[in-house]
């Protein structure tokens, strides 16, 4: 890590920690940040805390898990726009540029109004995401094109659109009073029902391709270039480019599949990693997601303590997530390379 990425870092690793402290701390149940420590390094000691069990509880059980998918869902969401927006070498793509969070949406969908259970609804978005960009990734691979990655970006629109009209659809037949409000709840985007069961399946995807696309860091710096140049470098740039839409679709599968539809973080978060450490990949990865976990933190916050019924988180992201960007737009939109 250069010197002159160190700073940025640093910011990044602040706003994780900010957001650790307001999401432990803040709520209808207040938490001392001092509690909030002597349990946790309880826990590492095998030691006591002497807490009340309440306490205890909405640390361990009702604010832990919510905490920690937060940052997993941000930082994914925030990795996957990283490497889509490097890849397809344009500032406006976002992880669901190829269908990943319509697919992901449709499968949902279509567990609720099968009234499977939570397991049932979250499997059928996870496949529903990765069976959706493995479909348009198929079919631009047929289609005869100079621009292969402009292919790709069309293709992921018209099948995104078909699998949007799939969730109209579903919308429109679904019970009213019960399957509705349901379906436009998790459309939304939302970690209210998040529990400790739901980590395991979050974390691994997430995990898995994070760690694939930090591994392909100096192959994607390459991949940023036009494709005869890549080539002409030594890069495969095919199997490359599919084996990194597969990581951030892996990933952002992952995440919708747990929280919802949640735009804005991987379009926003990596603008703001790139204007802190650069564009070189060795140090926008990490830094986007620790980025991304502590900005989907505060939202997440701010959507559970500003009002008196939690707020979609997807709403807030919007109403927060536009002006910022319109502001970043005009401060480092010079800046992108």
């Amino acid at each position: 890590m250069s010197r002159s990425a160190a700073p940025g870092l640093l910011i990044a690793c602040l706003v994780l920690a900010a957001g650790f402290a307001l999401a432990f701390t803040v709520g209808r149940y207040p938490v001392d940040l001092a509690d909030v420590a002597a349990l946790l390094a309880a826990k590492l000691t095998g030691s006591s805390a002497n807490l009340p069990p309440a306490v205890e509880s909405v640390i361990l059980q009702v604010r832990g898990p919510r905490v920690l998918a937060a940052v997993f869902v941000g930082a994914a969401l925030a990795v996957a726009g990283t490497a889509f927006q490097g890849l397809f070498r344009n500032p406006l793509v976002s992880p669901d540029i190829l269908g990943a969070s319509s697919g992901a949406a449709l499968g949902a969908v279509l567990g609720i109004y099968f009234s499977l259970g939570v397991l049932g609804i979250q499997g059928l978005a996870f496949a529903g995401g990765l069976a959706a960009v493995a479909a348009v990734y198929v079919i631009g691979s047929i289609i005869p094109a100079r621009d292969p990655i402009l292919v790709l970006v069309l293709t992921g629109v018209v099948v995104g659109a078909l699998l949007g009209a799939g969730v109209g659809l579903i919308k429109y037949l679904a019970d009213p009073y019960n399957q509705l409000p349901a379906i436009t709840f998790w459309l939304l985007g939302s970690l209210a029902a998040t529990g400790p069961s739901d980590l395991v399946p979050l974390f691994g995807p997430v995990a898995i391709g994070t760690l694939v696309l930090l591994a392909l860091r100096w192959r994607m710096n390459v991949m940023s270039l036009p494709d005869e140049e890549a080539r002409a470098l030594g890069v495969a740039t095919g199997p490359l480019r599919i084996v990194i839409v597969a990581a951030a679709t892996l990933v952002t599968s992952a995440s919708v599949a747990t929280a919802g539809i949640i735009g804005w973080v991987g379009l926003v978060v990596p603008h703001l990693a790139r204007a802190l450490v650069g564009p070189d990949f060795a140090r926008l990865l990490p830094t986007a997601a620790i980025l991304g976990g502590g900005f989907l933190l505060v939202i997440d916050t701010l959507a559970r303590t500003m009002a008196s019924v939690e707020i979609p988180l997807g709403i807030l992201t919007a109403v927060l997530g536009t002006p910022f960007f319109i502001w970043l737009l005009a401060s480092v939109g010079r800046t992108w390379s």
